[in-house]
């Protein structure tokens, strides 16, 4: 027969913490940084939305910048994630069908003339990522585009 002390003992351990909620916590995103000088008007007006599980629009990138070519350290660096997030691509691989044509002109547009438009996909979780179009500019800054991606 059971007694009130084990009744309460079964209770506690009921109401325990299971974790579920750190495992909502990793399939949010985290806060990257994407605009801390003048974006070009151009990118503000693109109208492009990424597709995947959630559909989500491009948004411009523009980052104060020392005109130093971009890698996964540097790149992690600027937006304030960690490298081991950033996932260095290319064009090739993030464009393949070539529906995304007019946004990859339109941060090429951007360039100082001897960078290339660089993809960065930043990964928040196993689902969740961040897929960055970028290049440098005139000034040496970061401009392009990001979108949220959900992909199950």
């Amino acid at each position: 027969m059971s007694t009130d002390e084990d009744y309460s003992a079964f209770l506690d351990k009921a109401n325990q913490d299971t974790g579920a909620s750190k495992s909502k916590k990793d399939n949010k995103f985290m806060e990257t940084k994407a605009v801390d000088t003048d974006v070009p008007s151009h990118l503000k007006k693109l109208d492009a939305t990424y597709t995947s599980d959630s559909d989500e629009p491009f948004e411009p990138v523009a980052l104060k910048h020392n005109g130093a070519d971009l890698n996964k350290t540097n790149f992690a660096k600027l937006i304030g994630a960690t490298a081991d997030s950033v996932i260095p691509s290319d064009i090739k691989h993030f464009n393949v069908k070539g529906q995304y044509d007019d946004v990859v002109d339109a941060v090429s547009k951007c360039s100082d003339g001897t960078h290339v438009v660089k993809v960065f996909q930043v990964e928040h979780g196993s689902t969740r990522s961040e897929y960055y179009l970028v290049t440098i500019d005139k000034d040496g800054n970061v401009v392009g585009v990001k979108a949220k991606a959900v992909e199950s």
